[in-house]
């Protein structure tokens, strides 16, 4: 049987997208065997009238035993 762990990760980038692998990448630095990312809310920063970045929450689950 297997453990699973959920942790939050705040993240940025240009696009949402960006953002989500932002968080990954940071994310697989520390922790190993990630099987899902979720992602709770978002938001854009605004400047001028224009969208320059997006933040997000999400939630990482990983393995903890195998």
């Amino acid at each position: 049987m297997s453990v699973a762990k959920v942790i939050e990760i705040l993240a940025e980038g240009s696009s949402i997208e960006d953002a989500t692998e932002s968080a990954l990448k940071e994310a697989s630095k520390s922790v190993q065997d990630i099987k899902h990312i979720y992602i709770k809310e978002f938001q854009a920063l605004v400047e001028n009238n224009q969208i320059v970045r997006y933040r997000l929450n999400a939630k990482v689950t990983f393995v903890v035993n195998k």
